[in-house]
């Protein structure tokens, strides 16, 4: 059946209508929750169940209430259903807007806009950075235990936190969405799968002032399988981080990745695989990519490297785990920062780069300082000059038609550098 709850602009009413049409649907076996173009609906915290699909019928907006007491905060006294919210961020987002828990076969579809309000919970500290007075700020859609899920089709707007974050789920599809949240709103991730296996990410265009794509494995959800067999292609990608990423975030072992035919632009990092807890990288392939990188504010992790692969400590307690039997086909990066490739005591090793061609230009305002290797405790950036391939403390790289063009003119170093690597083939200079 389809339900079509009444919009009325008024946070109490349109909350109330929407969530009762989805627990009526639920009481019914399932069903669609259907939001009509017109009136915007405003609401607080809304409880996603089994078997519903909530439509956002195109030219719909659902906005997420203004102040902080609009959602519903967890607790060891909550229900079953919503017991994980109200911890820090590396355990559980603290609130959430769309919500899910133990729900099978939810899907959120449409052409409409689901708006997170940002602005009511952020402000400014510079021209380049806005961030709120706690944190973490409310998480736009978290889904935890909610196996067969889909988001397809919808935009997703103005997120004060993280934008999609799926916890513990299998069987994901999230295929042709929209995110597009403010490039100075700090922690406005886009996809955050964490603990996720069999999992697909198609079509989507990310514009953002955090992670475009970020694959995690958090201790808060760790007591579900390691995020495994991923699929990740065919998207547009706009970052002020990390445009691909898997990390930082990592207790358990990422693998069976494969990423194909992304265009990034403009964006503050290109490629990321960081590691600083004690899971591992393995087998993970990226193919037919255009990467394009500026420097930005040092608001924000990353200093325009077309790739950065690195496994560093966390902090004092923590020994972080290897990258290893990782991939890169036919990718073509252009920008102010290159290919670093770097560990502490060759834990990254066996990293092929085949049909890679990179050139180092200058394009922003902001110099170029070396690299940031933040979080580390020891050493968070590395002063140096910037080259194509720079490798450190590594072992097993592999170049094969490899190609760099580098404008050593404004400040730029060599095309490849090492320091304690170990690499067969070469890096060529670019005609």
């Amino acid at each position: 059946m389809i339900y079509y709850p009444k919009a009325t602009t008024n946070i109490d009413e349109d909350t109330k209508n929407i969530q009762d049409a989805i627990d009526i649907a639920a009481r019914n076996g399932g069903g669609t929750v259907w939001l009509s173009a017109g009136k915007p609906y405003y609401c607080k915290t809304l409880v996603l169940r089994s078997h519903i699909t909530l439509h956002l019928e195109n030219g719909s907006k659902l906005l997420a209430g203004a102040n902080l007491q609009d959602y519903r905060k967890g607790g060891e006294t909550d229900t079953e259903e919503t017991k994980g919210i109200g911890t820090p961020v590396l355990r559980k987002p603290a609130f959430a807007f769309l919500y899910a828990y133990d729900a099978d076969s939810v899907v959120v579809s449409g052409e409409g806009t689901i708006d997170g309000n940002c602005f009511q919970f952020v402000k400014r500290i510079n021209p380049y950075y806005q961030n709120g007075d706690f944190y973490p700020r409310p998480t736009l859609i978290y889904f935890e235990k909610c196996n067969n899920l889909v988001v397809k089709g919808v935009k997703l707007t103005n997120s004060p936190f993280w934008s999609l974050h799926t916890a513990g789920c299998d069987n994901v599809l999230i295929e042709g969405i929209t995110i597009k949240n403010p490039l100075d709103v700090a922690n406005s991730d886009g996809i955050d799968p964490d603990h996720c296996t069999n999992v697909r990410i198609l079509g989507c265009h990310i514009t953002c002032a955090d992670d475009c794509i970020c694959l995690k494995n958090t201790k808060a959800n760790d007591n579900y399988p390691p995020t495994r067999a991923v699929v990740i292609a065919d998207c547009t990608l706009v970052s002020t981080s990390a445009a691909l990423k898997i990390g930082t975030e990592g207790v358990d072992d990422f693998s069976d990745i494969l990423v194909h035919d992304c265009i990034v632009s403009s964006s503050n990092r290109g490629i990321s695989l960081q590691v600083r807890d004690r899971g591992s990288v393995r087998n993970v392939h990226f193919s037919n990519i255009l990467i394009r990188t500026r420097l930005f504010s040092p608001d924000y992790w990353g200093k325009a490297e077309a790739i950065a692969i690195t496994s560093f400590n966390r902090d004092e307690n923590t020994v972080s785990g290897t990258i290893e039997n990782v991939r890169f086909s036919h990718i073509h990066c252009e920008g102010e920062g290159g290919v670093l490739v770097a560990g502490d005591g060759d834990k990254v090793r066996d990293i092929r780069f085949d049909h890679v061609q990179v050139n180092l230009k200058k394009t922003s305002k902001w110099p170029l300082e070396g690299y940031d290797l933040r979080p580390r405790y020891l050493q968070p950036f590395l002063k140096r000059s910037v080259s194509a391939f720079f490798l450190s403390s590594v072992k097993g790289i592999h170049f094969s038609s490899v190609e760099a063009r580098v404008e050593k003119s404004v400040g730029f170093g060599a095309c490849l550098e090492t320091e304690s690597a170990e690499y067969t083939g070469e890096v060529c200079d670019a005609p």
